[in-house]
C-alpha cells in the first residue's frame, strides 16, 4: 500500500515505515505530525484518485531530525562584463518516517490558529487640499525674458507670484512689479514693462523692437 501526498508544497511516494527528507518542517524532532492532502491511495489493485484530495485520507509521520541538505554551488558568469559570483546554498530539510497510511475516516489535522484581523473599515476618500501656488490659469505661459529689463531669474519670480503671460504683465501695476522682485539682486526700472508686455500681447512685435532699441534694461 502506497499513497502520494503533498508535504511541505512537494508530492511524495510514501509507504509505511519509509523515511523521507521534506523540506523544513515547524514541527519539534520525536512529534508526530499528519497530512491531510493525499492525492492518491493505491493498496494492490484498488487504486483512489481525489479530486484533488481523498476525503478522509490521511498520512501520518515522525519528525526524526532536522538537518541541512548537502551544499549547493551556485555560480553566475555573464560573459565580457568581468562579473562572476559564487555562492553556496544548503537547503534546510527535515528527515521523516511514514507510520501510518489511512484511506478513510481520519480526523482532519488541527490548523494552526489564525490571527484576528481587523476589520477593513470603508475608505473614505480625502478632499483634495487647495492648490496654493499663486499661479494664475491663463493657457501657455509667454517667454517674459523678452521684455527689455527681465531676465531668468526675474522672469522665474514672476511666474512663481502667478504672472505667466504677457496678458498678465500688463495688467500688473509697475510698483505691484517691483514689490514681486524685491528679492532678485540688481537695480531693476519696472516702470516700461507692463507697456512692453501689451505690445507682446497684441502681437505687436515691430513695434516692441523699435520701442527697446531705445530702452537701457527697461529703462527710457
Amino acid at each position: 500500500m502506497y499513497a502520494i501526498v503533498e508535504i511541505a508544497g512537494h508530492q511524495f511516494k510514501v509507504e509505511k515505515d519509509q523515511k523521507v527528507f521534506v523540506n523544513r518542517l515547524a514541527t519539534e524532532e520525536g512529534k508526530t505530525i499528519s497530512f491531510d492532502n493525499v492525492l492518491l491511495i493505491a493498496d494492490g489493485s484498488n487504486v483512489t484518485v481525489g479530486a484533488p484530495a481523498i476525503g478522509g485520507a490521511q498520512v501520518s509521520a515522525k519528525v526524526l531530525k532536522h538537518l541541512k541538505g548537502d551544499k549547493v554551488i551556485v555560480f553566475k558568469k555573464k560573459r565580457r562584463k568581468g562579473y562572476r559570483v559564487k555562492n553556496g546554498h544548503r537547503q534546510a530539510l527535515s528527515e521523516i518516517v511514514i507510520e501510518n497510511i489511512i484511506a478513510s475516516g481520519a480526523k482532519p489535522a488541527k490548523a494552526a490558529p489564525k490571527k484576528a484581523t481587523k476589520k477593513a473599515e470603508p475608505k473614505v476618500e480625502a478632499k483634495a487640499a487647495p492648490k496654493t501656488a499663486a499661479k494664475k490659469a491663463t493657457g501657455k505661459a509667454d517667454d517674459l525674458k523678452k521684455i527689455e529689463g527681465i531676465g531668468p531669474k526675474i522672469a522665474e519670480t514672476l511666474v512663481a507670484a502667478g504672472i505667466a503671460s504677457f496678458a498678465d504683465l500688463a495688467k500688473t501695476e509697475s510698483a505691484k512689479i517691483s514689490e514681486i522682485i524685491a528679492g532678485v539682486r540688481g537695480n531693476h526700472v519696472t516702470d516700461t514693462w507692463p507697456a512692453q508686455a501689451k505690445l507682446a500681447a497684441d502681437g505687436k512685435w515691430d513695434e516692441l523692437k523699435k520701442w527697446q532699441d531705445e530702452l537701457d534694461g527697461g529703462k527710457a
